[in-house]
């Protein structure tokens, strides 16, 4: 038997939209990272780009379990001699840009490599109930119903 090895004439790629309200982040962004990997569907190969494109929509309305919406720091250095810098998930989702929550948290469960970038292109967050990739006709992938974990209506501070 030979293993099977996608070639870029297989892929077919869908268009799928999740709902954050409510969510947990990390689960959520569990599910986005496997499903941008392409890792649910049986002709995953690990070196191609088989993944599906994801649409977030209420990304600012995502929760964090616990105490980390307070206590999760987010470190960026500016390349200056102790220009360490932090923020706070609350300050970030508070802020001007809270879809970044959501893009970060997937972005550090994907590879760091071409490939990865490359599938990271395939995610769009958006805030608020609107996107504008209606033409794609995404189907709506309900991660709340998938485990009672994933969801949460408390803790959000």
């Amino acid at each position: 038997m030979k293993t099977y090895s996608a070639i870029p004439a297989d892929i077919e790629k869908k268009w799928f939209v999740i709902d954050a309200d409510g969510l947990i982040l990390g689960r959520m962004a569990a599910i986005i990272a496997t499903y941008l990997k392409g890792k649910h569907k049986p002709m995953y190969t690990p070196s191609m780009d088989c993944g599906d494109n994801i649409i977030v929509i209420n990304a600012e309305k995502v929760k964090l379990s616990g105490a980390k919406i307070d206590k999760k720091i987010y470190y960026w250095h500016t390349g200056y001699p102790g220009g360490i810098k932090d923020r706070t998930a609350r300050d970030l989702l508070e802020g001007d840009y809270p879809e970044r929550v959501v893009t970060l948290a997937v972005k550090r469960m994907i590879h760091n490599g071409p490939l990865g970038r490359l599938q990271l292109k395939n995610l769009r967050v958006f805030v608020g109930p609107e996107h504008t990739h209606a033409a794609q006709q995404p189907q709506v992938l309900d991660v709340a119903a998938m485990n009672e974990k994933n969801s949460r209506n408390s803790h959000n501070g």
